[in-house]
Parts: structure tokens; sequence; C-alpha cells
């Protein structure tokens, strides 16, 4: 098995585990109103730094803790590497190796390029200059074959944007779309009424295939078990706190851009929620989705990084969905095509999806789906932390 991509995996099944198609936002809502009151009425610690919780940290001091990971990923991305390029194997503090001065030098150069160019807007990353690749190209390429049409377009949220304006006055807006979406799914009474999801099925990643089993309750409940020759994967949130369970491992338990997905993820009823999701929407025209066109809708967030959505123009139903995550060098991404919807229960569900992020991708195929089932609460409680070693006796 091709263990790198176990970590991608176990912590991408909550993202695409049942139904962007008819889940949706409320547990991103319910989440913020809950968390406003908790802060409202008790005095919580400030979240630590990552210099409080990790050791040798030197060009990062002041960035969230939850966020250095994230922000190692965008690193190893961008440059195509694993961990070991720069840290010591179990003694990821240490300086033996030139590279990881190399990489503090590298984001000091960024961090100074955007302030003294861009006002401190994060223009410039790691990936602009590397592209997947440990030394950036200082020659241009020759062609090698014809130009292919849009090769050398930028990407992100707003890629293609200008290009489209035109096809955007005379299109539906993006609020017609979002509610052809709802309509596409089945409308707002049936998806409504689903109170729980169970999923079987096969997860493929790096010629592997292997059995999941995924619960889904609301409000804001999800579990998934990938089945592994030496135990279960887990990825899990209950509506409060998410984890990720690995064979052997302690329970690791989500933050930051994780959490805030799973938030999103966990309820069931997206399409009727999608709107109180933003606050901001607008169309940034079509592009083409397999052999399809799709409509493009950007959706900004407060405080957050924006979510894209791409809805089929005949069917109105949603084909691909990308988020980024934020980490203090720059947003990783993670798009989400869906295929395969059929009807359960009066609402259209996808019964495939392929998760795909800088590191790798996966897809998920539904064999068997039932809806608004028994599903026991005690599935989605956390294990509890292991216990200490204890020392010897004196």
């Amino acid at each position: 098995m091709n263990w790198r991509l176990v970590p991608l995996v176990s912590a991408g099944l909550l993202i695409v585990a049942g139904g962007f198609s008819t889940g949706g936002v409320q547990a991103h809502s319910k989440m913020a109103v809950q968390t406003s009151a908790n802060r409202a009425s008790v005095s919580e610690p400030a979240p630590k730094k990552a210099e409080e919780q990790f050791k040798n940290i030197q060009v990062l001091k002041g960035i969230p803790a939850d966020e250095l990971f994230p922000t190692m990923q965008f690193i190893t991305a961008s440059l195509g590497v694993e961990c070991e390029f720069c840290h010591v194997h179990g003694a990821f503090e240490k300086d033996d190796k030139k590279p990881k001065q190399t990489a503090r030098k590298m984001m000091e150069m960024m961090f100074a390029i955007n302030k003294d160019n861009f006002e401190g807007h994060r223009e410039v990353t790691c990936y602009s200059c590397h592209r997947g690749s440990t030394h950036p190209v200082a020659i241009p390429v020759v062609m090698t074959e014809e130009p292919k049409e849009g090769m050398a377009e930028p990407h992100g949220p707003d890629a293609g944007a200008k290009k489209e304006e035109a096809k955007e006055s005379a299109g539906p807006t993006a609020d017609q779309l979002l509610d052809k979406y709802v309509q596409a799914a089945g409308g707002a009474p049936a998806i409504d009424k689903i109170t729980s999801r169970v999923m079987k099925g096969t997860i493929d990643f790096g010629g592997k295939s292997l059995p999941i089993d995924i619960y889904s309750k609301d409000p804001d409940k999800r579990i998934s078990f990938t089945h592994m020759p030496d135990g279960d994967s887990v990825t899990a949130f209950n509506g409060q706190e998410g984890w990720l369970g690995m064979p052997g491992r302690p329970v690791r338990e989500m933050h930051g851009s994780d959490l805030d997905a799973a938030s999103i993820d966990a309820d069931l009823h997206l399409a009727t929620h999608l709107k109180q999701m933003f606050s901001q929407t607008r169309v940034a025209g079509t592009e083409k989705i397999g052999d399809r066109e799709a409509y493009k809708v950007l959706g900004q967030r407060e405080a957050k990084p924006p979510i894209i959505l791409y809805f089929d123009k005949q069917s109105g139903l949603l084909v691909r969905l990308v988020r980024y995550g934020e980490t203090a060098l720059g947003w990783l991404p993670t798009q989400i095509d869906y295929a395969d919807y059929r009807d359960a229960n009066g609402v259209k569900v996808p019964y495939r999806w392929t998760l795909a992020r800088p590191s790798g991708r996966f897809t998920i195929q539904v064999s068997e789906m039932k809806q608004n089932v028994p599903v026991d609460d005690a599935k989605f409680v956390k294990p509890p932390s292991p216990e200490p070693p204890k020392g010897p006796a004196k």
C-alpha cells in the first residue's frame, strides 16, 4: 500500500463522506452561533501560538499552533518533497539539514516581497517560483508542442473571471443557480426530511481499493471507517470536535481549516442552507467539467477563504467544489468532483466523488445507501486519550 497517501485519505474522508449534493452549512452556522455564545458566557483561553507548542520555531513565531502542520503541507506541495527533505526523522526540531536553513531564508524573503511590494497582501508564495520543484526554473522553457487554449491562465478563485464578464451579465445570477440546485437535488421539503445516511462502498487510492463505511446523522454528526489490513482508519466529527484515528497511533484532533471543513460537511442539508454560508456570492463565468459545461459560483465567507461551486449547466446539480485551507504561507486547495447522482428517498445524492489535493487524490464509490435509518449516537463519541505511561516506582 502507498502509505504516503494514507494521511491524505484519512484527513479527507469526512469532507467527501456524504453529500455535498444535499448536505450543508447548517453545522457551520450552528457552530458559529454556539461558539459566539460560549465566548460570551465563558472566558476561553487564547489559542496557543506555534512557538508555545512546538520546539525551535524561529520564522513562524506568532502563527496559531494549529496552522503549523498545514503550513508545512503547503511547503511540501509547493516543492514536491516530503518532510524529511528539511527535517530529521523523529526529531523535527533539529537544525542538522541545510534545506531547513534555506527554507527559513526563503520564507523571510517571501514575507519581505509581499510587505515591500504588495502592501502586505499575500500575492507571492512558495509555489509562485517552485511550481512543484525544489529548484525554481530560471530559464524559459522552449515550446515543444502547440499551446493549448487557456494553458497559461492563472488558477484560483478569480481565474478567468475577466474573460467571462460578458457571459456573466447575460446568464443566471448566483442566487438563481443556488435555487436551481435546491430544486435539482429534490426540493427543500425532501432534502430537509433526511435525518440520517448510512453508506457502504470502496475507497480507491494509490492503486489500492479498500472497503469503507460512512455514518451521518442530523444534526452535525459524521464518522467514516476505512477498513485497512491492520485496522480501521477513522475520521469523525460530532458537532463540536473532530478527530482522526489510525491503527496503532493515538487519536489526532482536528484543528483550524480541517475543523472548519468538518463543521460544514457534517450537516445533511447543504442545498437548502448554502445561502446562509456566504456573505457574498457571484457568478464567475463557466468552465468545462469533464464533457459538460458548468457555472462557476464564487462564495465569499467572513474571515475565511472562499469556496467555489460548479453547477452543471443542464441539470443544476453540484459537480465540483473547491475550498482552501488557511496556512501561514498561502491557501492549500482541495477539489471535490461529484458524479453518479442517484435518487434516494426523493433527493439526488452522488454515489461517486473524487477528492484531489496537491499531495494526491482518492475516489469513493458507494455501493449501498440507506437514509432515515436509526444510527446510534454512541458511534460519534470521541475515544478517550491514552493515559501517559507511569514512571518507575520509587
